[in-house]
């Protein structure tokens, strides 16, 4: 765990408890255990004997807490604990269409509405005896409807208000579509993470014959939009980038979005190359497979697909028919969000564990120590790269 010093020497907000949601519940487990071990190896006699660190060293910091429904659809959230001065984090995974209820006899799956719900549900049953209440939500709820367009809902900007005003005191996400959407509440606490460094860690260590170097390999933005993050991942890596231009159909709309006519490639020669896809989603996956077949196309050597969130909205037969096709060689995607379980059975899959990650982010929030030692993960990939160029033990 990096810096464990700093948190040595700084005392904790208030006892730590996470409230892990159903939506995240083996996520919740893991960033439990992750937080079990850092603690049992903080070298710190205070811990032992000060008051103040009541309740650091913990076997378990999982919230007991529930979450009832009636038969109307209608719940409720309940605490079954004392929570008073406690620094809770509660953990939510708005996308998790497996969790389910019962309605008037019918089997609903959860909505992402659904699961916004409860997390103020939760937060209602906390605020005024928590000491500070932290909401790690890493898909953005609506984050895609993050501006306004004519008479519309500014969705994500109005929940992270809403969340504001409910006594939220800091608000963590990963990879916002746009992260802009935080000038909604300036005065609130709002940390938005990116994941590269999970991905180079992830492909590298499954990948052993890769050339990264600008004769070799390129980074590619499937659209506008994720321009930004393919000119940080390709400036680290020392590779070019382009990117694919999306022509859309604004006469109509289709699945709640204008239609992709045809995909332009702009950048270098990418023939013989290895390329990284990479951008913050996988919704149904249709443009994200385009954008590979052009590059096979266009004679690109392997193709991987990066992406922060596998939503796969549309299922994995898409996928499999396009692997088969020789359209792209992995796809590479954080379990931040909840993944259908036949992924893992599937040869292109390869999974970013973000869990001991969260873990480092709840304990440096819990210290109110610097969000730079987890934020600025260059550094790490550079040196990961290092190792991985000189062939050694890469396992950083």
């Amino acid at each position: 765990m990096p810096n464990i010093a700093e948190l040595e020497n700084t005392m904790p907000v208030g006892p730590l408890k996470l409230l892990v949601l159903p939506s995240m519940k083996a996520m919740g487990e893991r960033i439990n255990q992750y937080l079990v071990a850092f603690r049992k190896d903080v070298h710190n006699d205070k811990v032992k004997n000060d008051p103040a660190f009541h309740g650091y060293c913990e076997s378990n910091y999982m919230l007991d807490y529930f979450l009832p429904r009636f038969g109307s659809g209608e719940g409720k959230g309940q605490v079954n604990e004392s929570i008073r001065g406690k620094d809770i984090f509660i953990l939510v995974d708005v996308c998790n269409h497996s969790v389910t209820y019962e309605m008037n006899g019918f089997l609903n799956h959860m909505s992402p509405d659904d699961h916004y719900q409860d997390l103020k549900r939760m937060i209602a049953a906390c605020d005024g005896k928590a000491g500070r209440i932290n909401v790690i939500m890493p898909f953005l709820y609506e984050g895609r409807q993050h501006r306004r367009s004519g008479r519309e809902s500014l969705d994500a900007a109005y929940a992270l208000s809403e969340l504001k005003d409910m006594g939220v005191d800091n608000f963590i996400t990963f990879d916002a579509h746009d992260p802009r959407v935080q000038n909604s509440t300036p005065i609130s606490g709002f940390d938005n993470f990116l994941t590269p460094y999970h991905f180079v860690k992830a492909l590298l260590n499954n990948e052993p014959d890769l050339l990264v170097d600008q004769e070799h390999m390129v980074v590619i933005s499937p659209d506008e939009g994720a321009l930004d993050r393919a000119i940080y991942f390709a400036n680290v890596l020392g590779v070019n980038t382009g990117m694919f231009y999306k022509r859309r159909d604004y006469t109509r709309i289709v699945g709640g979005k204008n239609p992709i006519v045809a995909h332009e490639f702009l950048g270098d020669d990418i023939d013989s190359k290895d390329v990284i896809i990479i951008d913050d989603m996988i919704s149904s996956g249709g443009s994200m497979l385009d954008t590979a077949k052009k590059l096979k196309e266009m004679n690109a050597r392997r193709v991987y697909i990066c992406t922060t969130f596998g939503l796969f909205t549309d299922g994995l037969a898409g996928f499999d028919a396009a692997y088969e096709k020789g359209y792209f060689d992995k796809v590479i995607t954080t379990n931040l969000t909840y993944l259908p379980p036949e992924i893992y059975s599937r040869p292109y899959f390869l999974e970013a564990d973000m869990s001991k990650f969260i873990a480092s982010i709840i304990d440096f929030m819990n210290h109110d120590a610097s969000m730079s030692n987890v934020m600025d993960n260059t550094e790490k990939m550079h040196a990961f790269l290092d190792a991985y160029n000189r062939r050694a033990n890469f396992d950083i």
